[in-house]
C-alpha cells in the first residue's frame, strides 16, 4: 500500500487473497542486473547500518493492517529462513500517522517478550482473517490477554521507556529510508527498494539479494 492510501481508516481497509510466490534464489538475483532508479532508489544520505559486523542489513517495512503486507508475510518468511546467513534481517513497523502508533508498540513488545515467533502471524491472522481491529491499546490488550500471555506484564512492556524508544528508532529509519509505502525494504542502510520500483514483491526479494551484494563489495 502506498502512503497516499493510509488516508483511509484501518476498518475500510480489505484483505487481498493470499498470494503464494516462488521464493528468490541468489542464482535467480544474479541472473538480473538491476537498476538505480528504476528497480530500487540509492538515499542520497546514507544510515548508519543496524548490523553485527559482517553482515548485511536488511530491514522490511510492514503494517499489521495492510493487506498486501499480510499477503506478502508468508513469502517473506519462507525466504528469510532460507536467505544467505550474512543477511540480518529484521522488520519495521511504520506509522504515517498517530493510529499506527500501537501497532508499532505491540510489534516491539511482543519482539521483547519473546512472543513473536509464536504471536507476529497470528497477528495478521486477527486482523485479516477473523477481522478484529486491534487499532488501539485497549483492543490489543484484550487480544493479547486470549493469546495466553501475561496480561500485566504486557502492559508493562508496551508502556515502557525502551518500546517507546523502539517507536522513535522506527520512525527514524522509515523517514531515512524515505518509505513510500508497505511492504517495501531497505539494503545496508544505502538502498530501498518497493513492489512499485520492481513490478513485484518476488522481484523485490531478488532485488534485495542482488543489493546485499553490491554492499558486500563495499
Amino acid at each position: 500500500m502506498k502512503r497516499r492510501e493510509f488516508s483511509l481508516s484501518t476498518a475500510s481497509v480489505v484483505a487481498s487473497s493470499a498470494l503464494t510466490l516462488p521464493l528468490a534464489t541468489p542464482a535467480m538475483a544474479q541472473a538480473r542486473q538491476f537498476k538505480e532508479g528504476k528497480d530500487y532508489t540509492k538515499l542520497a544520505k546514507p544510515l548508519t547500518p543496524d548490523a553485527p559486523a559482517g553482515k548485511v542489513d536488511v530491514i522490511e517495512f510492514f503494517w499489521y493492517s495492510c493487506p498486501h503486507c499480510n499477503s506478502f508475510e508468508p513469502t517473506l518468511d519462507a525466504w528469510v529462513k532460507a536467505a544467505p546467513k550474512d543477511l540480518s534481517i529484521r522488520r519495521i513497523p511504520v506509522a504515517f500517522n498517530a493510529s499506527f502508533v500501537p501497532q508499532q508498540k505491540l510489534y516491539f513488545t511482543l519482539e521483547g517478550m519473546g512472543k513473536l515467533d509464536t504471536l507476529h502471524a497470528k497477528v495478521f491472522r486477527a486482523i485479516h482473517v477473523e477481522k478484529l481491529k486491534l487499532a488501539k491499546d485497549e483492543d490489543i490488550f484484550a487480544w493479547v490477554a486470549q493469546q495466553g500471555v501475561d496480561a500485566a506484564k504486557f502492559k508493562e512492556v508496551y508502556t515502557s521507556f525502551t518500546v517507546a524508544s523502539q517507536v522513535r528508532r522506527a520512525s527514524a529509519l522509515q523517514e531515512g529510508y524515505g518509505v513510500e509505502g508497505v511492504p517495501s525494504m531497505g539494503v545496508a542502510g544505502r538502498f530501498y527498494t518497493d513492489g512499485t520500483m520492481a513490478g513485484s514483491m518476488q522481484t523485490v526479494l531478488q532485488v534485495v539479494e542482488y543489493l546485499a551484494g553490491v554492499a558486500r563489495k563495499g
